[in-house]
């Protein structure tokens, strides 16, 4: 018997980039990225909704493009949204387009759009040839300050959130604050929901700092908006580069702080509920099991309730009620369903305090029902 091991290490570049008016000529960002890996070729993929809010865009890439060194085979306006990853119809379309544009993995694949869209095309782009380089354009909050910066992508399959999916570093992500301003109100303040997140689970300052600010976030205050995002975007890939596991090899996923519970209430909802709002209250359930659980105090509790109410955040919806045949709260299903997607043990962060976290390894499903019901009551409340 003969056994020999062998350690690769590969590093990787994450080039994390926040700019406003990206593709204006003269603004070197984009043309600089590109020059630095010496392509030739690109092919860019703009979500619908976003061609549509910004009518110029197409010539305006076209343009700025025809500026560089690099050769624009096509731009493709395709519809986005949580839709575009149901199932491979988009990714099938990306591997088409590439074999037929001749796309090599020296070229570029530049997508422009939300979290979902940048998913679904960048899965297609981590699979052909395995793997072209793809320069992201995150268009909204969500996925300016969480998802766009992260190292994954994927599709939804068996009814399940990313089932499907790869871990690939972008060869560079381009925060234009410009597209934000475009976005609907309402989606643009839910996606703060993720700079909430990560400020609770690593940077007490940055939770204070949102605290003190959460009004003029509420309103979408430009200055105030652009700060959190920037700051929420550095703390993601400053974990994902300098945390030890970028490509959750391990069991703790501090980054999905209430996640167990969002990814569920998508999936009960029939993806109806949208991700961001499903975010909120599952941090939120996680928070009232802090405290049930004896880790976070109800001072720090109140401190995080406000934060959330004054920017709207939802902190129940309905979905956490539906039983399942067992008699229990559908939701729960979540913790096996979290734990299964990464294997190993069931690891779920909670809180001891703004910026203070823990991994634990169990979950009581009675505390958790008790949570549920005490959310309920406190929305009911709150309505009177």
């Amino acid at each position: 018997m003969d056994r020999h091991n062998f350690t690769l290490s590969v590093p990787f570049t994450h080039r994390v980039c926040f700019t406003h008016d990206a593709f204006v000529v003269g603004n070197p960002m984009l043309s600089e990225i590109l020059a630095e890996g010496g392509g030739r070729r690109a092919l860019v993929y703009l979500e619908e909704s976003v061609a549509a809010a910004w009518p110029t865009l197409v010539n305006e890439i076209t343009t700025y493009i025809a500026n560089t060194d690099v050769s624009l085979c096509a731009i493709h306006v395709l519809l986005g949204g949580e839709a575009c990853k149901a199932g491979d119809h988009l990714v099938r379309h990306v591997w088409d387009h590439i074999e037929k544009e001749k796309i090599d993995r020296h070229s570029y694949i530049i997508c422009i759009g939300g979290g979902a869209f940048l998913d679904a095309i960048g899965f297609g782009a981590a699979t052909a040839h395995r793997g072209v380089r793809l320069v992201r354009f995150p268009t909204t909050t969500l996925s300016q300050d969480d998802s766009g910066v992260g190292v994954k992508n994927g599709i939804n399959a068996f009814g399940k959130k990313n089932w499907i999916g790869s871990f690939a570093v972008p060869y560079a992500v381009i925060n234009d604050f410009s597209f934000l301003h475009s976005q609907d109100p309402e989606i643009n303040r839910l996606g703060l929901i993720e700079a909430i997140k990560v400020a609770l689970v690593k940077d007490t300052e940055f939770f204070s700092w949102i605290e003190a600010h959460a009004s003029e976030l509420t309103s979408l205050q430009k200055g105030p908006l652009e700060e959190c995002i920037k700051r929420s975007a550095l703390w993601h890939a400053r974990h994902i580069s300098m945390g030890g596991d970028p490509f959750e090899m391990g069991s703790s996923r501090p980054l999905d702080f209430g996640h167990w519970a969002a990814h569920k209430l998508e999936q009960l909802s029939g993806f109806a509920l949208s991700h961001a709002a499903a975010v909120a209250i599952g941090l939120w359930l996680d928070v009232c099991y802090s405290v049930k659980a004896g880790l976070l105090s109800e001072t720090d509790a109140q401190r995080i309730e406000a934060v959330l109410e004054t920017m709207a955040m939802p902190r129940f919806d309905n979905h956490l009620l539906q039983i399942d045949s067992h008699g229990r709260h559908a939701v729960l299903a979540g913790l096996e369903e979290f734990r299964e997607h990464l294997g190993g043990r069931l690891t779920v962060l909670l809180l001891k305090a703004p910026g203070v976290s823990i991994d634990v390894h169990e979950m009581n499903a009675e505390w958790i029902s008790e949570c549920i019901t005490e959310m309920q009551a406190r929305m009911e409340l709150a309505a009177h």
